[in-house]
């Protein structure tokens, strides 16, 4: 019994001493749009939406999310919204 409780006491201690391992908390979505005269076949292929972008977030984050920045860049045929998105922190109802 002493010796399983050496053992936790030990895992615990290895574990406190371990680096800082840096996280990034946002992430990027990008949607197509359609701009200008685009072929039928690019067309029926394609989903043209920027409303994708926020879908997708919604379907990311368990918790809403927060939009960052939106750039829209140029693509062939259309262009494509790029966003980068932040979910919001989880705070708990019970506890720290």
């Amino acid at each position: 019994m002493r010796a399983l409780l050496a053992i936790a006491l030990l895992s615990a201690l290895v574990a406190g001493c371990t680096p800082y391992i840096p996280v990034r908390d946002d992430f990027g979505t990008s949607a197509a749009v359609p701009s200008g005269d685009i072929a039928p076949e690019f067309a029926a292929f394609n989903v043209y939406s920027p409303q994708v972008n926020g879908l997708i977030a919604s379907q990311l984050c368990a918790v809403p999310y927060e939009p960052r920045a939106v750039k829209y860049l140029g693509a062939a045929p259309g262009e494509l919204v790029h966003g980068r998105v932040r979910c919001q922190t989880h705070i708990p109802l019970i506890g720290p």
